[in-house]
């Protein structure tokens, strides 16, 4: 029984060895290669003194041994007696199945070693880069934004962590961002949510981390889970700069409260509906904020003011060269958007510039020529009432009433096409609008056409939120495609504006001309990754997406020039000065449908000569745009309803 334990034992022991994977049978395999050439070299010895002399001795057995173990074909030349001929093929049968063994163990380790490798679970060694947590659409307008926005710098990491397979996770990146300059883009395969696996990417020495919401209906709740860990997360040093976005306002609180006061959450839904409810009056305003937002194209730096200390807001407007100073950042933080032209700056503060690039901004020798007969004198418009027309539902579209509500003027007209009708409720909430309701199915031309397009001057298409993203945005195609040829047939000027799901459903949807597109998953991840960059950007976009401050619009040019006459873009500035208004570009009515820019131009030189039409519009930062309806062609008389919708 003793021995039976003992061999118990051994097998055990054994047995917890060869658990510890190829190192161990590696060591198993040498040590009986060992045992075997110290057998045959003891026993040659033994039996056969003449062979051993002559081949050397006891060393130079045990050498020729080691030979025949690694390679049979050594033993061709051997002579000898009988005994050491047998004993040279013992040796070399031997070799033959234990180098079989080693070979195939070495085959079996290096293989899980790559598939390892593969499984991106090997931990990151990275100092100064930036943390994607998460996979969705949003990943790649990410990656390319950060890739252009590191186009300057010698070196930059972008890591990505996502609960996906790595080699897929490269593969997609490389085929929708094929060139990434100095970027290097490094893929790590694991939950966000396990601790373990975010220490993988070397969060201590990260420059910023961003929280991407996955896919999902549980998609907020994965984000304040991942807020949670890295809030309550031991940091070694400072902490790095964390953005996140959660899709429901309603989860904005609890997302704000996992995070931690050293966190910045966004509220990616309220931002959509703003972009909504300001675009559809302004047809051009989402191509603006799609390049201030972008880092191609123009976007906002703040400038040392040390020059400008003493100088008024407004007599800073035209003292840039390349560059349009849009607001000021003092010393304490406070930033403010487009401020009273008499506003002192002062010599520690900041002003923030619209320019292309920081290396761009300097200031101007001179200051530009002004054409004042150029500047249209001030004319008082009276307010025309909103009628719009919302076709189809979703969770955001009593948002979108409720914000709209507080732009519109007394006796705007808001009416619902969908199949299911707003709350009861909802009316009781307005001041300014009436909502009226009419059953739709928007993708039927017969259903739309009795919803009298002729008496609207607005139109907002919402996707449906109770079917597939990529279906709701075939629906929406579908009716955009109905509307522009109901319009083009009834010469009809009303304005479209339409959520996309997907950015690349919107470049399809672009032969509909509608007006504007908004794609609110390519919107949070412009504002995300301009914060990633940028912390202090957000009271900057807080100011322009807020109705009490001030705001983007796209005014009429014959508010600013005289239609037709020949003037400057510093002509255009001093006339939004004298309005209190910032003017940043213009939009040229005569490109309109041409992408990428749809006719609009930001930050243009302001010396060179402008002709600006009765068409065309001024884009500026103001507080105010309700006196601005900026639809193309001549208005429908608003006074007649005809067929109208119920009213409350």
């Amino acid at each position: 029984m003793a021995r039976a334990r003992l061999r118990d034992r051994l097998r055990y022991w054994f047995d917890g060895t060869m658990d510890r994977g190829t190192p161990a049978l590696i060591g198993w395999l040498g040590l009986a290669s060992v045992a075997l050439i110290a057998v045959v070299t003891v026993l040659v010895v033994v039996f056969t003194n003449s062979d051993t002399e002559k081949n050397g001795g006891w060393l130079g057995v045990a050498w020729m041994s080691l030979l025949r173990t690694l390679d049979p074909g050594t033993m061709g030349g051997d002579t000898g007696g009988p005994v050491f001929l047998g004993l040279m093929l013992t040796v070399t049968i031997g070799g033959i199945f234990i180098v079989s063994a080693l070979i195939g163990v070495l085959t079996t380790g290096l293989e899980a070693r790559i598939q390892e490798l593969r499984k991106g679970k090997s931990r990151l060694i990275e100092h100064e880069h930036t943390i994607v947590l998460g996979w969705s659409e949003q990943v790649f307008t990410v990656i390319a934004e950060l890739v252009e926005a590191n186009q300057s710098e010698r070196r930059s990491c972008v890591v990505i962590l996502a609960d996906r397979d790595k080699v897929a996770m490269e593969d997609a990146i490389r085929r929708r961002i094929p060139e990434t300059g100095r970027t290097r883009v490094v893929c790590r395969s694991g939950s966000p949510l396990q601790r373990a696996d975010l220490e993988l990417v070397s969060l201590d020495a990260a420059k910023s981390v961003m929280v991407l919401p996955p896919v999902g209906d549980d998609s907020d709740t994965d984000v304040i889970k991942v807020l949670l860990l890295l809030n309550s997360r031991p940091w070694k040093g400072t902490r790095p700069n964390i953005v996140a976005a959660v899709q429901n306002s309603p989860n904005l609180a609890a997302a704000r409260l996992a995070a931690g006061e050293e966190a910045l959450v966004i509220d990616a839904e309220d931002i959509a509906v703003r972009l909504i409810v300001q675009s559809h009056r302004q047809s051009g305003l989402s191509t603006v904020f799609n390049e201030l937002l972008s880092f191609v194209g123009n976007e906002f730096y703040p400038y040392p003011a040390t020059a400008l200390a003493g100088t008024g807001y407004g007599a800073a407007l035209d003292r840039f060269d390349l560059g349009i100073p849009v607001g000021l950042r003092r010393a304490d933080g406070t930033t403010l958007i487009n401020p009273p032209m008499d506003t002192v700056i002062g010599s520690t503060d900041q002003v923030l510039v619209i320019a292309e690039d920081d290396i761009l901004i300097r200031l101007a020798e001179a200051r530009p020529h002004v054409v004042a007969s150029a500047i249209a004198p001030p004319a008082d418009r009276l307010p025309v009432p909103d009628r719009t027309l919302v076709i189809g539902w979703n969770s955001r579209g009593a948002k979108i009433v409720r914000l709209l509500d507080r732009l519109v003027e007394p006796g705007a007209l808001l009416d619902v096409a969908a199949l299911r009708p707003p709350a009861e409720d909802l009316r009781d909430q307005l001041a300014h609008l009436t909502v009226g309701y009419q059953p739709c199915e928007p993708t039927l031309r017969p259903s739309l056409e009795s919803l009298g397009l002729d008496r609207y001057s607005h139109i907002i298409v919402l996707t449906d939120d109770d079917i597939d993203p990529e279906r709701s945005d075939d629906r929406a195609l579908v009716t955009l495609l109905h509307l522009r040829d109901i319009a083009i047939r009834t010469a009809n000027p009303y304005s479209i504006v339409t959520e996309m799901n997907s950015d690349a459903n919107r470049e399809i949807a672009q032969v509909t001309k509608a007006d504007d597109f908004i794609v609110s998953t390519k919107i949070i991840s412009l504002v995300l990754t301009q914060l990633t960059e940028d912390r202090a950007l957000h009271a900057v976009f807080t100011d322009l997406f807020d109705p009490e401050g001030s705001e983007i619009y796209l005014k009429p040019a014959a508010n600013y020039l005289t239609p037709g006459t020949t003037a400057n873009f510093s002509t255009v500035i001093e006339a939004a000065r004298q309005r209190g208004e910032t003017a940043i570009g213009y939009r040229l009515a005569r490109h309109g449908d041409a992408p990428p820019t749809y006719g609009v131009v930001l930050n243009p030189a302001k010396a060179e000569p402008l002709v600006l039409g009765e068409g065309d519009a001024i884009v500026v930062l103001a507080e105010d745009g309700r006196v601005t309806a900026n639809v193309p062609g001549p208005r429908k008389e608003q006074g007649k309803v005809g067929p109208g919708l119920p009213r409350p």
